[in-house]
């Protein structure tokens, strides 16, 4: 291990010692054990902005590329569109170790990024500028990093690259894109709130296959006819198991009204029609959603405006666009009948092959 004292610039050896002060050792809750955790594997881009960099690193290459980020290390970076959800998960942890001070059902946030090491003290900079807690890091130096996934025991991968993900869905770990909005929205500080689709994504692809293939009437008949039998589950099903098991730890202490956790279903089915089977089927998980909204085909992005979630998963481009033009950080699952690669708006080529995260 390296010497902070001699290794580290001077300006980067005053702000540790800052840092350290500001926060002792000793009181600095350590993080949990894996197994124990619900683990969030956050990519470097989507947790940063980092924008410029990727442009040097496509336009000028590796070395340029790392020169910068060393040459600019103690500058830290601007926060990325997954900042605020984590945050709020942060917020949720500081209540239940409140109320659990030896439990280690918490959420513990890794730092998944195919970076060079290189990058390291410029991304550390960064968590402590922000006051973020940020304890594990995996660093892969340019190799993918799904393959740690699984052994960090991932509940949920975010990032902005959509290759990877793509390939964390198909290892099977539940994984989104993440995109910045086009505007900035405020959302709450110290209640987590998470909107998700039904079809695709909690549940399986099941009815929206038949809506592809058959249309919206048999739909409507598939639905009625199996509205008692459950879906199958979706990609992001084990992430609402996981809020729904940090929820179940505040109501136990008379919280429910007061729960720093709030979800959301946000669906385009309509609720008469074919409303029934989807809750019928998250009843039969043993799960809810705080709040149920039906939209019959309205667009999502005006419920989300109203809602402010800090994440909104769904499987379709199409309403991912339409929330993040609205302001809400909302996330691709590439999951389903539904996947097709989105083109360049731009007309650039699509690089994804090329990013770093």
């Amino acid at each position: 291990m390296m010497n902070m004292n001699t290794a580290l610039p001077e300006e980067m050896h005053t702000f540790w010692k800052e840092t350290c002060n500001q926060t002792s050792p000793s009181k600095k809750p350590k993080p949990p054990k894996p197994q124990n955790a619900i683990t969030i594997a956050v990519s470097s881009r989507a947790l940063f902005n980092m924008d410029l960099e990727q442009d040097i690193y496509e336009q000028q290459g590796m070395e340029d590329y790392l020169n910068y980020q060393i040459q600019h290390e103690i500058e830290p970076f601007a926060p990325g569109p997954a900042f605020p959800f984590i945050k709020a998960v942060e917020a949720v942890n500081a209540r239940l170790r409140e109320l659990y001070p030896d439990s280690e059902e918490l959420f513990d946030v890794v730092l998944m990024t195919s970076n060079h090491a290189h990058v390291g003290l410029r991304l550390i900079n960064s968590i402590n500028h922000h006051q973020l807690f940020l304890e594990r890091f995996c660093m892969t130096g340019g190799n993918s990093p799904i393959g740690y996934l699984k052994a960090y025991h991932t509940n949920l991968y975010l990032s902005a690259d959509s290759l990877k993900v793509r390939e964390a869905i198909e290892a099977g770990i539940a994984a989104a894109t993440v995109f910045s909005p086009g505007k900035i929205t405020e959302v709450p500080e110290t209640q987590l709130r998470v909107a998700f689709d039904g079809d695709a994504v909690l549940f399986s692809d099941e009815s929206e296959r038949i809506f592809k293939a058959h249309g919206l009437d048999k739909f409507f008949e598939h639905e009625k006819a199996h509205e008692n039998k459950p879906l199958d589950h979706g990609p992001l099903k084990g992430f609402l198991e996981a809020l729904g098991k940090l929820q179940q730890k505040f109501y136990a202490k008379g919280q429910r009204l007061d729960c720093p956790i709030r979800t959301y279903l946000v669906t385009a089915r309509s609720a008469a029609s074919s409303g029934t089977r989807a809750l019928k089927t998250l009843r039969s998980w043993g799960l809810e959603t705080d709040e149920a909204l039906f939209l019959a085909g309205a667009p999502k992005g005006p419920m989300l405006e109203k809602i402010r979630p800090h994440i909104f998963f769904d499987d379709q481009m199409f309403h991912v666009e339409g929330a993040t033009e609205l302001g809400t950080v909302a996330a691709h699952v590439p999951y389903g009948i539904a996947q097709k690669i989105p083109p360049k708006k731009d007309g650039k080529k699509d690089t994804s092959a090329r990013q770093l995260e």
